[in-house]
């Protein structure tokens, strides 16, 4: 069952909705304000790469137009 995150436009809460097999993302309410204005965020993930001792992911955060953007440089084969 996938976790969705959500921010209400109106009030700015962020909060998680949880949907069952077969559900789909209709209008979204706040449930601290009520309101549908509401957009899908996304959701900062965790990772593990390799073995404790082996080289780690390097994580680069910038400033975007929508808020923070961050990407991820995984250790491994290079092209």
């Amino acid at each position: 069952m996938p976790i969705y995150e959500f921010k209400c436009m109106g009030c700015g809460e962020l909060f998680e909705l949880l949907l069952r097999p077969g559900e789909t993302l209709g209008g979204v309410d706040c449930p601290h304000c009520g309101q549908q204005n509401t957009e899908r965020v996304l959701s900062k993930v965790s990772h593990t790469v390799g073995s404790s001792s082996g080289p780690g992911a390097e994580v680069t955060t910038r400033s975007c137009s929508s808020g923070t953007c961050g990407s991820l440089t995984l250790p491994g084969h290079t092209r």
